[in-house]
């Protein structure tokens, strides 16, 4: 037996009462109701009843606290992993409602299939797939110890970028228009080379989802 499923698990809500775009920015934290959605997130993959043997999460703190429920209820330490992180952004640190309005701004919408605001789509999705791949491999050649699903705790971008991706859609897309609720789970498998999606579940209750890039 080796891994039969990779979870992609968006952080639970952010405490962010400025209501900016926060990104990649520091010293964002998991509101009280964002630590209990991470913990229905982590009790949904739990409630799957097949062991987990591998958790990593992105370097920033919300996925960092995202994680820790999964690790108290598997026992795993989750591992950082740059590649899953949040996409950078020029307009971090603003609200978007007010820096839209600067016409200053504009220059960062000239293109927004690429999009011209931060990273290109194809970055995001290159870098994800090669950490769904090493994760996906090493638990293929690991000893048996190892068998067992994988979950990665990254951000709401990632994973749909993710999901396009995996489904052959165009990268390009309106970023209001993303399935990817905070503490949501989208879980992949992976035959052959070939992933393919087959679950995405919202096991938390609605938060308040600001500042997503």
């Amino acid at each position: 037996m080796t891994a039969r499923r990779l979870h992609l698990v968006r952080h639970g809500e952010v405490h962010n009462p400025a209501r900016v775009l926060y990104g990649r920015l520091p010293d964002y934290h998991l509101s009280d109701a964002g630590r209990r959605m991470a913990h229905d997130a982590a009790e949904h993959v739990a409630s799957l009843d097949r062991p987990v043997s591998e958790l990593r999460c992105s370097p920033l703190e919300r996925t960092q606290e995202s994680a820790e429920p999964f690790t108290e209820l598997f026992g795993l330490e989750a591992v950082h992993d740059v590649r899953i992180i949040e996409p950078a952004n020029v307009f971090e640190g603003k609200r978007m409602s007010r820096a839209l309005r600067n016409p200053f701004n504009w220059r960062h919408l000239r293109r927004p299939s690429v999009p011209s605001w931060g990273e290109a789509y194809t970055s995001v999705a290159q870098r994800m797939r090669a950490a769904m791949d090493e994760a996906w491999d090493a638990a293929e050649r690991g000893p048996a110890v190892h068998d067992g699903d994988i979950v990665f705790v990254s951000h709401q971008a990632p994973i749909w970028i993710t999901h396009l991706s995996v489904a052959g859609l165009p990268l390009r897309h309106d970023p209001r228009t993303r399935r990817c609720a905070l503490s949501s789970v989208t879980s992949f498998e992976r035959v052959g080379d070939v992933w393919r999606e087959i679950e995405y579940v919202e096991p938390a209750a609605k938060g308040i989802d600001l500042g997503a890039v």
